[in-house]
C-alpha cells in the first residue's frame, strides 16, 4: 500500500463509529424498499454510505469513492480510472437480515490501488468485531477494544466429509444446487445471507468451505482479501481469481487450506491448474 498520512486503524475507527451510530439504533426497526435489481435498500444503507464517504474524503481527498448505492454508470466510470486509488464500500452487507431483525450484517470497505485490493475492513456491529487485512501483511480480528488477534488457519487435517460448509444455494446453477442438496459431500451446511461476513467467518475458521454463486465487487473485495491474508484459498468456477476490478458479478469458492480446497474444487468440477 502506498505511504499515506493515515493507517488502517484510522479506517477501522471511521467504519466502527459510524456503523454503531447509524445501524444499531435502526436494527429491525425500519422499512425497506426494492431496488431495480431486486435487492433491498433502507435509509440505513444511505446514511452509512453518506457519512463514510464524507469522512474518507476528509481523510484523503485524492482517493476516489465507490459505494453500492451509487448509480451504476457512476460506479463504472470510477472503476475505469485505473491510475487512481479507489475506496469500495458496501454500507450494509446483509440488508435483508438487517431489515428482518436477523443479527448477521456488516459494513465492508476495501481500498483498491493499481487494480488490486490492498486494504480490507469488515465490521460487524452486533458482535463488535472488526476484521482487517492489508495486502501481504496478514489478517486480524479485533473484538471491541481488545488486542488484535492474527487470523492464520492451519487446518490441514480437515477432510471435506468433516467440513462445515457455508453455501448460498439460491444463486447456484440448478443442477449443481440439486446435486449439493441430494448428495452433499460435507458434514453440515449453513447460509446466513451476508457475503462480507461469510468470507470473514471463513477466515476465522467458523466455516471450512464456501460457495456463493453471485457476489458484486463491494460484497467480496474486503472479505476475500481478509480470507486470502488469513491463508485461505479461493477461486471461481473457471479457476480464476475471485477479485477482478470490474462490476461483473463473481462466483466465490473457498476453503481453509490447500488440501481441502483441492478436494472441494474437485467435487465441484472446477477446472484449474495445480
Amino acid at each position: 500500500m502506498q505511504t499515506r498520512s493515515w493507517n488502517y486503524q484510522d479506517i477501522v475507527s471511521i467504519v466502527r463509529n459510524i456503523a454503531k451510530e447509524e445501524l444499531l439504533l435502526r436494527f429491525s426497526k425500519i422499512k425497506s424498499s426494492i431496488k431495480d435489481d431486486g435487492s433491498l435498500i433502507t435509509e440505513a444503507d444511505l446514511a452509512v454510505q453518506k457519512r463514510i464517504s464524507e469522512d474518507l474524503k476528509h481523510l484523503d481527498e485524492d482517493i476516489l469513492f465507490l459505494g453500492e448505492e451509487m448509480p451504476m454508470e457512476m460506479q463504472h466510470d470510477i472503476l475505469q480510472q485505473r491510475d487512481k486509488a479507489i475506496w469500495i464500500l458496501d454500507p450494509l452487507d446483509g440488508t435483508t437480515n438487517f431489515a428482518a431483525g436477523i443479527p448477521y450484517y456488516a459494513v465492508s470497505l476495501a481500498l483498491i490501488e493499481n487494480g488490486q485490493v490492498v486494504l480490507g475492513v469488515v465490521y460487524d456491529p452486533e458482535r463488535d468485531e472488526s476484521f482487517i487485512a492489508e495486502k501481504n501483511a496478514g489478517a486480524f480480528l479485533q473484538i471491541a477494544d481488545l488486542k488484535y488477534e492474527r487470523l492464520n488457519q492451519n487446518s490441514d487435517d480437515i477432510k471435506l466429509a468433516d467440513a462445515v460448509a457455508c453455501i448460498d444455494l439460491k444463486r447456484l446453477p440448478e443442477k449443481l444446487a440439486m446435486k449439493i442438496v441430494s448428495n452433499h459431500p460435507f458434514r453440515s451446511q449453513r447460509s446466513f445471507g451476508g457475503v462480507a461476513l461469510d468470507w470473514c467467518w471463513l477466515a476465522a475458521g467458523r466455516f471450512d468451505v464456501y460457495l456463493h454463486g453471485k457476489q458484486n465487487i463491494w460484497d467480496y473485495a474486503a472479505g476475500n482479501l481478509i480470507f486470502s491474508e488469513a491463508g485461505g484459498n479461493s477461486c471461481t468456477f473457471e479457476g480464476g481469481a475471485v477479485f477482478i476490478n470490474e462490476l461483473t458479478p463473481r462466483v466465490g469458492i473457498g476453503a481453509l487450506n490447500s488440501a481441502l480446497f483441492d478436494e472441494w474444487t474437485d467435487w465441484l468440477g472446477v477446472i484449474r491448474s495445480k
